[in-house]
């Protein structure tokens, strides 16, 4: 955990940072200024001589770091990253519930919980930071950039932990509703037990099987409208992809959904086709004041196509 920037948010953003190894810098005459190890660990992309002259990088105390100052070990420099020109992200961000301690979302698809990637400024942490004035809000869990749905939110770091650990410890129960195909030999309610991974890099995650069951989905089909299914996910663990993952196992893949059964070239940008899944539900015990909280998405199935 970096300590807090030197910087103010710009635009709801957080300043970025990175930080100097614990190493001798004559090992590497590369190392032997600031500027010199800037230039090495940031990507090509990055303008580096330009933004050193323009001071636009700094130090923990806030003064600029200067392009010939000596190399130092274990030294924060922070920055604010120049961003791509994004498409606003259509559909309604709505707040479900807000108090001292979190802000509850219904998420709309496509828009990613946290700065990541190409979608930064397009993200419900830099859109809700800079409107309701909470420059440290943050996600107490995960939701897919295509997912809707609820998504939990601590507004303040202090608050972060306990909510977290919720999560964590899985004393938090999640309700998800899919649209996917109906398949006639297919008995439900069942568990999918498995054991899924995900390997950095790797677009799709997988099942191994014969490994230790580390992904459990209760799945149950609720209707089915136009010969399409409408089901209940209840998740008993939270492994990256494993709702779809495992419906896709079952041979009835989510609708709408670019990675499964086969990873689809869909533009990062292309907004036509939303993913059918929706996270539907949290309940849980708060952590601080002992009370039962449960949030429900006003959102339903199918998703429309969202409207710019």
């Amino acid at each position: 955990m970096p300590p807090r920037s030197p910087l103010p948010p710009r635009s709801g953003l957080s300043a970025a940072w990175v930080r100097t190894p614990d190493r001798d810098p004559l090992a590497d005459a590369r190392w032997s200024t600031m500027g010199g190890w800037l230039q090495q660990r940031l990507p090509e992309h990055v303008d580096v001589a330009a933004m050193l002259s323009d001071q636009r990088f700094v130090h923990q105390d806030g003064t600029p770091v200067l392009a010939d100052e000596p190399y130092r070990p274990h030294t924060f420099v922070w920055f604010h990253r120049d961003l791509r020109a994004e498409p606003d992200v259509p559909g309604e961000l709505v707040v479900l519930h807000r108090d001292e301690r979190v802000v509850v979302v219904d998420k709309p698809p496509f828009l990613s919980s946290i700065p990541r990637g190409r979608h930064v400024a397009q993200s419900v942490v830099v859109r809700l930071r800079d409107e309701l004035g909470l420059p440290e809000l943050a996600p107490a869990h995960r939701l897919d950039r295509i997912t809707s749905g609820v998504l939990l939110m601590t507004t303040e770091r202090r608050w972060r932990g306990p909510y977290q650990s919720l999560f964590e410890h899985r004393a938090v129960h999640k309700s998800y509703r899919a649209v996917a195909p109906v398949r006639e030999d297919l008995v439900l309610p069942l568990v999918v037990r498995s054991h899924i991974r995900k390997v950095r890099g790797v677009l799709q995650a997988e099942e191994v099987p014969g490994a230790p069951v580390n992904a459990e989905t209760l799945v149950e089909l609720e209707t089915v409208t136009d010969g399409l299914g409408h089901y209940r996910l209840t998740p008993r663990t939270g492994r990256t992809h494993q709702l779809r993952l495992h419906l896709h196992s079952l041979a009835i893949p989510i609708l709408g959904d670019p990675l499964y059964p086969v990873v689809r070239d869909v533009d990062v940008d292309d907004f036509s086709e939303p993913l059918q899944l929706l996270a539907a539900e949290l309940s849980f015990t708060d952590p601080v004041d002992g009370r039962t909280r449960h949030l429900v998405s006003r959102r339903t199935l199918p998703l429309p196509a969202p409207h710019r």
